[in-house]
């Protein structure tokens, strides 16, 4: 009788630890699309974290920036579009809505396209914001070409559908 009263102990705490790892916010690689799940997109790297106390490490001079606004951390990944143009996306992950908003409104407004993504996106020439939530999502190309806009768009809305879980 015993040995079934800690069986059962055993598999209640089991399920208690498994449900609340599912919740908690560690799993920021679920939000990148994997290779080819957005049309002409492939992955090149693993997805890189930085935590609010090490985001000098990735961004050296914004940090303090993205600190006052509750940031907890950024998770960071390459990617490729159809051979031709790379990207990185960085996603950062706000203590609330509010802190993605103030980043957001500190971004430059010239010569952008608002768009419909998110709560509220700016489409530059080679770069993507974007904020959905406490999330803020950049995607910058490193080269320019008649797709990079539009390409850019179809990789947020793949990772927008991500946030949405």
């Amino acid at each position: 009788m015993k040995a079934r009263g800690v069986l059962l102990v055993m598999v209640g705490v089991a399920l208690l630890l498994d449900a609340s790892c599912k919740r908690q916010p560690g799993t920021e690689q679920s939000l990148f699309p994997a290779s080819n799940q957005v049309a002409g997109w492939a992955k090149t790297g693993d997805t890189r974290t930085f935590e609010a106390a090490d985001l000098w490490k990735y961004i050296d001079g914004e940090a303090e920036r993205y600190l006052k606004a509750g940031v907890q951390r950024v998770s960071t990944a390459d990617y490729k579009f159809e051979n031709k143009v790379d990207a990185v996306v960085d996603i950062y992950t706000m203590g609330n809505a509010d802190g993605a908003e103030k980043i957001f409104e500190s971004e430059p407004a010239v010569d952008v396209k608002p768009m419909q993504l998110g709560d509220e996106a700016r489409l530059y020439s080679q770069s993507l914001v974007f904020r959905k939530g406490a999330w803020l999502v950049r995607i910058v190309a490193f080269e320019e070409s008649a797709e990079t806009q539009q390409a850019l768009l179809q990789l947020g809305r793949g990772i927008e559908l991500r946030l949405a879980r």
